[in-house]
Order: structure tokens, then sequence, then C-alpha cells
């Protein structure tokens, strides 16, 4: 023990002792949190005014030049600017998250009043809390509600279409009679073309399809996306997308065909893929606990999405990834391409490979390198926790 307190006690290059080195740490903590607190206090105003003036919380430009800032007073500093940026990503994303405090909604509309039909679905609750909570007068219709409909609709501002995508087009007909003519007409679906085509044909007032990027177990919006489609009469519409942003969302505009097109990628071949994977998984029973001692943190990675897909509900999955004949379609191109590298595999020719890869990494591009930098980045994360 003796020896230890004496090397406790060995003086630095300054004549420091290790205590009073430590010392000097700990009062340099205690100013990083209490900048920190003080940042929080004009963060405080700086919601104030963004709330004052409707502008968006998310400001992608003013946090890009910010992070590049401090990359280069980090190299000026001699610090390592990853670690650096790392740590003003997480003060940022906590400044976001300050600002979209639910204590802190805004209604853009004061005093309108929402209804969500299929109130009692999951997105459906998600939306009738999410607009509660900024102020607005919410309802909800439900299958065994629609003879209080007219009453419900009355004076409404706007009404949601939380249902299944393939009763989309009954429901927005079926509602259409109760609906106000300036209120606005919307829906949650991942499909664009055919619900909006419907509500359109229903309803003669305002129609914004919408479409969420994410699920009902979402505790921030915080950078979520949003799509929003034009329907009819976009300047009555605009207050919704200006209430998404509000809440920190980001609200992409598309076209309805561009949409279903980009999500039949990005959602049902996504999708199905992960179906497919699992279902092989579970065919072979491979021994998950025992395949991820022997794993990289790539595969740990790749397997808790897969996880993640089947701990959901398989009645939302479905939906998505059968919605409509294209997506079969693309679905079944998909498996001819499968099918097809699997026959170049049997032939066992390496430099037929190596000419696929090489074709299919210089049509990825540039992505290629941001691919690797985002997923190290997520990999390095995983291995933090795991």
């Amino acid at each position: 023990m003796k020896n230890l307190e004496d090397k406790d006690k060995q003086t630095g290059s300054d004549n420091l002792t290790l205590e009073d080195l430590r010392k000097e740490i700990d009062a340099a903590d205690e100013k990083i949190v209490s900048l920190l607190s003080e940042r929080q206090r004009v963060i405080a105003q700086v919601r104030s005014f963004k709330k004052a003036h409707n502008l968006p919380i998310f400001h992608p430009a003013r946090e890009e030049d910010l992070i590049s800032k401090r990359r280069r007073q980090a190299l000026q500093a001699g610090l390592d600017p990853d670690v650096v940026e790392e740590v003003f990503r997480t003060v940022i994303r906590s400044s976001r998250i300050v600002q979209a405090d639910r204590r802190a909604l805004k209604s853009i509309r004061p005093g309108a009043a929402v209804l969500i039909v299929g109130g009692r679905g999951q997105m459906g609750k998600w939306f009738l809390r999410q607009f509660g909570d900024t102020g607005y007068e919410v309802r909800s219709l439900n299958r065994d509600g629609w003879s209080d409909a007219a009453a419900l609709c009355k004076d409404i501002d706007l009404a949601i279409l939380s249902v299944p995508i393939n009763q989309t087009g009954e429901i927005a007909h079926q509602l259409a009679p109760y609906l106000p003519k300036n209120a606005v007409l919307t829906d949650i679906t991942s499909l664009k073309e055919e619900p909006l085509k419907a509500m359109l044909d229903a309803h003669p007032g305002p129609v914004l399809g919408l479409h969420p990027l994410f699920g009902p177990t979402t505790s921030t919006l915080d950078k979520q996306i949003v799509v929003a489609v034009s329907g009819r009469d976009d300047a009555a519409c605009q207050w919704i997308s200006d209430q998404f942003v509000s809440w920190g969302s980001i609200v992409v505009k598309a076209a309805a065909a561009e949409h279903d097109e980009i999500m039949h990628i990005v959602q049902a071949l996504r999708h199905f893929a992960t179906f497919t994977f699992g279902s092989f998984l579970s065919r072979r029973q491979v021994n998950l606990s025992r395949s991820l001692e022997f794993s990289s943190p790539i595969y740990r990675l790749e397997l808790g999405m897969v996880g993640r897909l089947f701990a959901q509900d398989s009645g939302l999955y479905y939906e998505i990834i059968t919605a409509s004949a294209q997506r079969r379609e693309v679905l079944r191109a998909y498996v001819a391409s499968v099918k097809e590298n699997m026959e170049m595999i049997e032939k066992g020719d390496k430099s037929l490979f190596r000419d696929e890869f090489m074709k299919i990494a210089e049509w990825f591009g540039p992505f290629g390198d941001q691919a690797m930098r985002e997923s190290t980045y997520l990999i390095n994360k995983l291995i933090e926790r795991f």
C-alpha cells in the first residue's frame, strides 16, 4: 500500500503530484459542465425565439457549419477532430431534443380540431397524443363509431386516415360526406398514388398525402422524415407540413409516382429481404446465441435488424410488402436476380464474380466511401455497447 501511495505522490514535469493533476482534471471537467449549462440556457432562448417566429428546429446548414468549425478548432488545438465532432453532435442533438420538448410544443393553427380515423391503432394513438400534446382538439373515429361520424367531423380542420392501405380508399369515400368543405383530408399510408386518387375523388376540399417514415415507438420527431405529396389546394395544406417542421421533422416533398417507386425499394424490398433472411435462419434452426459468439460486429448489426422486424407487427409488414402489384413485381425481379447470382457462383468463375463486383462498385460510386464511414461509425458504437 505504501508503494502505491508513494507512486501517487510522484511529481510531474511541473513539480505537481498526481493528486494535483487529478484535481486539475476535475476542475476542467467542472468547467465543461458549467459551459454546457450556459449553452443550454442560450438554447432555451433560441427555442423561445423559434417558437415565437414559427422557425424550424433543425437547420442542417447551420449544424454542418458548426461541426466544420469545431473540427478545424480541434486540429489547431492538437485534438482528434473525429472525437470532437462526436462530442458536438451529441451536444447538438441534445439541444434539438430540448427545443422539441413536448412541454414546449406549439400549435401552428391554435384552436384547430383534428380527427384521427383509426385512433385505436398504434399510429393512430401516436397522432392523437402528438396533436393533443401540441394543444389541438383531437377526436377519434373507429370502426364501431360511424354512427357518430357527423358529430365527430363537425367543424374539424384536419382528418387523418390511419387505416390499412387496402381500406384507405373505401374509408375516404365513407368519411367524405361528413367533412367540412375546407377541412384537409390526408392519409399516412406507405403508398401514395392510389390513396391520393381516392381522397381526391371523395373529397372536394384540400387533400394532402403524407407518409411518416417512423413508427409508433418514436419518442421524438428530431430529424424524422415525413414525405408530403401534393393533392389539392397546397396553400390550405401548408400548415400541416409547417407543424411537422415545428416538431423537428424534415419534410420531403415528392410526386406520388416518385414516392411509390422509391418506396418499392426503400421499404418493400428491404423488408422482404429481411423477412427471407430470417425465414432461412429459422428453417435451418440456426443457434442464434452461438452464432453471435462467433460474429463480427457487422453480423450482430445485421442480425439485430432482422430480429427487430420479427419483434413487430406482422400485419403491418404484410401490408407494406404486398401493397401493390408493382411492389410484387419488384420482389419477383429481386428473386430472379438472386437466382442469376447463384448461377454465377455455381460456375466457380472468380473473374466473372470480380467483374460483376467491380461493375456494381462503380455504380455505387462515391456512396461506397460514405457507406464505409457511416457503417464504421455504427460498428464502433456497437462495440462500445457490447
